[in-house]
């Protein structure tokens, strides 16, 4: 059987364990589209982070300019009311009071002209002095919401209530109200100063808001008393149950959220915040739509141009692995062949023992091993008897089916690993054993003369009518002074030795006393 031959190149490989190529390629192209793709998340995150924050300050900003004027609007009318209430509160409202209270109510609406109008009520409902000249007609107001509440409160605090349909020409109002007290406390009326719903409006519209966006003024309570955009069916629902109300509020006057709208479902960036002075709130939203728009465009190009690169990078990776697994066949074809190219270099075709090459390299190598550790090294060169007229005789095919079952006969007998069986040339074989004495030699070489008989090859040309072959053994410790072609030479001896003497037997070779002696072994 072969021995192992130490080969550098191998060695090599064996210490430096080769990169897997394709999975690397793979995880390599995996890891630039991941990177690609984390890359325009990052960045299209961070932009859409940017552009909701200019969005909360803008919708700040707003809400903090629509609560001034709402303050201011409704202090205006407050001090009106004040002034007026502790007016009439001292002189009365009898017919005597009323052209005067009149022309006064008249001349306080066109000074401010978010007024719809300035109303007394007495203690019924029923219209005592307007600011316009002739008094409606009618029921009163005794149903209204601000009447009953003054009249059920004792609060000298400015009341507003949720918007309504002025009685006297069905304008939409929203009323801010004190109560009127005689001079004992007791309930007298109601003076009532209606603001314009349109005032609201106009003040709106003087902002820039995209076409989904909105505005609201509502009571805490949640009560809508103006939006934008106006629908009238909208006015005096409640918001109570939205979320600026339900979740907001209750934790801070002021702030932005992004809220689905309970009025028309649309999702907003609301800035919203509550009046100090007055139980308002008011609030301005941008759609998320709008807010996102140039980002949603914006997202669109980047990812179709990191798409595109990505599917060149995939399409340059597709090739590059059909071309990486292509190198690797090629690259197993050129070992399969480098292991064929080197089996036909140093073995045999016909029998498939190692040749001569081999058997050099193998020689040198068990040599110089012998040498450094005094271990025998033994030698069997071996010979087919009579081969040349078993090939005149059954001719050259015949021949080389002999000489292939010879070689199987001997590779059956070298059991170890390390023992290498060699076609020398021709019929000539030669077995290598290492770690092996001239007792362990002769007793192989007597096996392998056994097998080959065994096998009962007939064969008319040898005197015993059957394929015999005759060996020669040869077993000495390697010095630093001995050679290789000494050992070779000597077991050639002693096969020589052998055939001479009568062919089909193992001869030995020994020195003993610096005399060579022979000694035979027969069947």
């Amino acid at each position: 059987m072969p021995i192992p031959i130490p080969d550098p190149h191998h060695a090599l490989d064996g210490a430096l364990k080769r990169l897997p190529l394709l999975k690397a390629a793979v995880l390599f192209i995996a890891a630039v589209c991941f990177c690609l793709c984390g890359l325009l998340y990052l960045q299209l995150e961070q932009s859409r982070r940017h552009d909701l924050a200019l969005a909360e300050v803008s919708s700040s900003n707003l809400t903090r300019a629509m609560a001034q004027q709402a303050e201011d609007t409704f202090m205006k009318a407050d001090l009106v009311l004040t002034s007026l209430v502790d007016w009439i509160q001292a002189e009365g409202f009898d017919a005597a009071q009323t052209p005067r209270l009149q022309k006064t109510f008249a001349r306080r609406v066109q000074t401010l002209h978010q007024l719809h109008g300035i109303f007394l009520f007495d203690k019924r409902g029923q219209w005592a002095v307007t600011s316009f000249e002739n008094l409606p007609r009618g029921p009163g107001v005794a149903d209204r919401e601000y009447f009953r509440f003054h009249q059920q409160n004792i609060s000298s605090q400015a009341h507003i209530g949720p918007a309504i349909r002025s009685r006297e020409n069905g304008e939409w109002i929203i009323p801010v109200s004190r109560r009127v007290n005689d001079q004992s406390g007791n309930f007298q009326g109601v003076l009532l100063v209606g603001i314009k719903m349109s005032y609201f409006d106009q003040f709106f519209k003087s902002f820039s808001i995209d076409d989904k966006g909105a505005m609201f003024l509502a009571l805490t309570d949640g009560t809508l008393l103006a939006r934008r955009p106006f629908v009238e069916s909208q006015i005096g629902t409640s918001l109570a149950q939205g979320a600026i109300f339900q979740k907001h509020l209750p934790g801070a006057t002021s702030g932005n959220a992004m809220i689905d709208s309970v009025v028309d479902g649309i999702v907003r960036l609301y800035g919203y915040r509550q009046l100090d002075a007055y139980p308002l709130v008011v609030a301005a939203a941008s759609s998320k739509d709008a807010i996102l728009k140039d980002w949603y465009n914006t997202a669109i190009q980047s990812s179709v141009i990191v798409a595109l690169v990505v599917l060149g990078v995939g399409l340059f990776g597709w090739v590059f692995v059909h071309q990486v697994r292509a190198g690797e066949r090629i690259e197993a074809d050129l070992r399969e062949a480098q292991k064929t190219l080197e089996l036909i270099a140093t073995h045999d075709s016909l029998t498939g023992l190692a040749n001569r090459r081999l058997f050099e390299r193998a020689l040198e190598i068990e040599f110089g091993r012998g040498a450094r550790r005094s271990s025998p090294l033994s030698l069997i060169m071996l010979d087919i008897d009579f081969f040349k007229r078993y090939n005149d005789t059954y001719g050259h095919v015949a021949g080389d089916h002999c000489l292939a079952e010879v070689s199987r006969a001997l590779k059956s007998c070298c059991h170890r690993q390390a023992d290498l069986a060699v076609r020398y040339g021709g019929e000539e074989f030669a077995v290598l054993l290492p770690d092996t004495d001239i007792h362990g030699a002769l007793t192989i070489a007597e096996q392998i003369r056994r097998s080959v008989i065994d096998k009962n090859i007939i064969h008319s040309g040898s005197p015993s009518g059957y394929v015999t072959i005759s060996l020669g053994c040869y077993s000495f410790v390697p010095t630093g002074y001995d050679s290789t072609e000494v050992l070779i030479k000597r077991a050639d001896a002693a096969l020589y030795q052998a055939k001479n003497s009568g062919r089909n037997r193992s001869a030995v070779l020994s020195m003993e006393g610096g005399v060579e002696a022979l000694m035979r072994s027969d069947r």
